[in-house]
């Protein structure tokens, strides 16, 4: 049963790691539309500086382990890698009031954070306890990777668009959770299961929310345009002459009269009635 389980839990292992290293890949059509646009305004940096300070913590947990810490100390050895490479091209384009916000949170995080992590772990906590202290850590900021891009979901809601929203990076965070939810079950390391389960939820509100307004940008500038050009009608046809305003005001009671027989306001003899009296 034993040896079952171990198999079950390295496939999942497996698994977690492929679909974790597409979660890292990600972010590169957003990083792709940074490129295109020369400016990185309009997109948050929180998700991907918080990724790279959890892949440290998970990196550092993984070495303090006794013992099933392989696979995930390679997948974040790769997501430290690629989430650096990410910040640095953000910082790029960034201008210079996020520019500074970003530099902030690197310094905050990633150098007085984990540096305070590994200084205190180190010569504060009893090398026996390390991991379990370490481990706990890693859970309260894997949750923090999973809520990080929710910070767009007051900004997609009120603009009902999508633009700023990255759908897959959302929808393989999903698949992400459910892999090391049943890796960290099977290997009894709950430090790894309890903040997937968050994880699974909040992807799937973020994907809803992306099938909700997916259209919404769309669906605006349709609606502008159909404003736009009825504007432009009314002008066009706007009476000028005394005849021209008694035929058109004609037009318009007979549109009208035609709208409330079909609204069923008036009956369809009131309409033969007011065509016989003009």
């Amino acid at each position: 049963m034993a040896d079952f389980s171990g198999q079950w839990a390295l496939a999942f292992g497996l698994l977690g790691n492929i679909v974790s290293f597409m979660v890292f890949l990600s972010p590169i059509p957003t990083f792709y539309a940074i490129y295109k646009k020369k400016t990185s305004e309009g997109y948050q940096s929180i998700p991907y500086v918080v990724a790279l300070f959890s892949s440290m913590l998970w990196i550092f947990y993984a070495f303090l382990k006794s013992s099933n810490a392989t696979l995930i100390l390679t997948i974040n050895a790769f997501g430290c890698f690629i989430e650096t490479i990410y910040v640095c091209f953000y910082l790029f384009y960034a201008p210079k009031k996020l520019r500074v916000q970003t530099l902030k949170m690197i310094v905050l995080l990633i150098i007085c954070g984990f540096g305070f992590i590994v200084a205190s772990t180190i010569f504060l906590v009893k090398p026996s306890q390390r991991a379990m202290v370490v481990g706990w850590i890693c859970l309260v900021f894997s949750l923090c990777v999973f809520v990080a891009p929710l910070c767009i979901l007051r900004k997609v809601i009120q603009t009902k668009s999508v633009e700023y929203m990255p759908f897959l990076l959302s929808l393989f965070l999903t698949l992400s959770a459910v892999m090391w939810f049943f890796y960290g079950l099977l290997i009894k390391d709950y430090n790894v299961a309890i903040p997937n389960v968050l994880g699974f939820s909040f992807g799937l509100i973020q994907m809803g929310l992306y099938v909700k307004y997916k259209n919404g940008e769309k669906m605006n500038i349709k609606q502008k345009l159909q404003e736009t050009v009825l504007t432009q009608i009314v002008v066009l046809e706007e009476p000028k002459t005394e005849e021209q305003i008694i035929k058109f005001n004609k037009t318009l009671d007979s549109q009208n009269i035609r709208e409330a027989s079909k609204n069923g306001e008036i009956h369809n003899d009131e309409v033969e009635g007011s065509h016989d009296q003009k």
